[in-house]
């Protein structure tokens, strides 16, 4: 398939499993925060061979379906540990003065504790607070219970939901403020394999509000097509 966003192409290539999840664990030269290891033996281990595997096979709408036997909150939580660790920094401050996803949509953040009332910040600002505050949310037991048998918390869809959402503005914002460095790096196949995995998943699950997509509305469509 193809994408195109202010007349930049940016084709879909199929890569291999290893380079699939790549663009999930790849190396940063910003500031983010490493993702937490997954041990061998654990139940996400297991999730993370599944997720790996599956994804290799090609077929990204498999690839999503929670496997048999296994409870939904942990695929859930395994897939927003992965998805936490996706984003390259492509803009700054300078660059990117606001968070946005083209023209039409602006983006504040708030996350109901250190920041109340919702503020605009520039591009990497919002993605930096994103990240600390998914962050905070993975290492909180009470959230995500590492422990085999814990309980998820009632509002635990909620939460998903919403790190989904605001997940999703940043793949907004690199495709259409973005592309052409992402294509000077030949990155973008990774870029397209890594969302086009994220809008599958987002999809099956029923994650994200339609008006929410609207910025990639069209790119959408012709990946699930």
């Amino acid at each position: 398939i193809n994408a195109e966003y202010g007349g930049i192409k940016a084709p879909y290539e199929q890569i291999s499993s290893e380079e699939g999840m790549e663009i999930f664990g790849r190396k940063k030269t910003g500031t983010f925060h490493k993702k937490r290891d997954v041990k061998e033996g654990t139940k996400r281990y297991d999730l993370a061979q599944y997720a790996q595997s599956s994804l290799g096979s090609g077929n990204l709408k498999e690839a999503v379906q929670c496997p048999k036997e296994e409870d939904l909150n942990e695929w859930l939580a395994y897939n927003v540990n992965m998805l936490y660790d996706s984003v390259n920094q492509f803009c700054t401050k300078e660059s990117c003065p606001v968070m946005n996803a083209g023209p039409k949509y602006e983006y504040h953040w708030a996350d109901g504790q250190t920041i109340k009332k919702a503020i605009k910040c520039s591009a990497p600002e919002y993605v930096e607070y994103l990240m600390t505050w998914i962050q905070k949310l993975l290492d909180n037991e009470k959230v995500f219970p590492s422990k085999v048998g814990n309980e998820f918390p009632k509002n635990f869809l909620t939460i998903i939901k919403n790190i989904f959402k605001r997940l999703f503005r940043v793949y907004a914002h690199l495709y259409l403020s973005h592309i052409k460095q992402i294509q000077d790096l030949q990155v973008d196949a990774h870029l397209n394999t890594s969302f086009k995995h994220f809008i599958h998943f987002v999809e099956h699950h029923q994650l994200i509000a339609e008006k929410e997509k609207a910025p990639l509305a069209d790119l959408i469509k012709k990946m699930l097509a």
